[in-house]
């Protein structure tokens, strides 16, 4: 059985409750036997996969390989999977660098078949590196699985540094920002940009974006949101604003009930 993370409350009191206790619910989860089949599988043959067919022929490795990007549900999409890790990531038309969403860049980098003679599946430590990512991201589901905001906030930090890593201008990483739907419904929602947002210009979309990330953090430069105290605020803000929309700002005494009611699942949990 797949263990279920707890979250005992919405928007920041429960981010706030998932933070303290976020090392102790990951060992739990990576732990349980799902999620233990999963990797024990990749760890033993992934070192047999040679070319992005391969990789593409082992449905349960597969699995694994875009878990660990955000990818699952691109799982069926074999011609587009195939094209984005033949291509590579060294030459400039390569198809993930011609899409927005650098998490695909940052995937096919990883496994190397297009830009390398020799795949980095053969590398001693790729199976840690890959079960790693595949951990943390299959936990954000489970957690978003109960509560979509925390998922988000959990994806803040992994995202903002692939988006770093993958694009080298500030003009870049935001357009990176936009493209990649879980980043940008966090800055949109801690910025306070309006659901007709989307329909503006694009050019007109990134001036909003820096102008209102100056304007509420201090910075428009994407690669200071590594920072944890600004990574912080912009997700309290997200999560305020978050409650705000859907009508939990005005109603007090519901975070601390809920609280008060997940009382025995807190004091079970400390004694992981």
């Amino acid at each position: 059985m797949t263990f279920q993370p707890v979250i005992p409350a919405s928007g920041y009191a429960g981010w706030r409750f998932l933070q303290r206790t976020l090392d102790t619910q990951r060992t739990a989860y990576e732990q349980s036997a799902p999620v233990q089949r999963a990797t024990d599988y990749f760890r033993e043959n992934i070192g047999k996969v040679r070319t992005a067919d391969d990789l593409l022929g082992d449905r349960r490795l597969l699995e694994v390989a875009l878990g660990a990007f955000g990818l699952d549900a691109d799982i069926n999409s074999r011609a587009f999977i195939r094209k984005v890790l033949q291509d590579g990531t060294l030459q400039e038309d390569a198809l993930s660098n011609r899409l927005a969403d650098k998490r695909y860049a940052a995937f096919s980098e990883a496994f190397g078949f297009g830009d390398f003679s020799v795949p980095r599946t053969v590398l001693s430590t790729f199976p840690d590196e890959i079960i790693d990512r595949y951990e943390a991201r299959s936990f954000e589901a489970a957690v978003g699985a109960q509560d979509d905001q925390m998922r988000l906030a959990l994806n803040v930090a992994p995202g903002l540094t692939d988006v770093v890593d993958q694009a080298s201008t500030e003009r870049g990483q935001w357009f990176s920002i936009m493209g990649n739907q879980p980043l940008r419904q966090v800055f949109e929602t801690a910025l306070g940009l309006p659901s007709s947002f989307g329909s503006l210009d694009i050019d007109k979309q990134l001036e909003q974006f820096q102008d209102r990330a100056k304007a509420v953090f201090g910075t428009d430069n994407p690669a200071e949101f590594l920072a944890s105290d600004k990574q912080e605020k912009l997700i309290r803000l997200f999560m305020i604003r978050s409650d705000a929309q859907n009508g939990f700002g005005a109603n007090g005494g519901t975070v601390a009930l809920t609280i008060l009611r997940a009382a025995p699942t807190m004091r079970q949990l400390r004694g992981f």
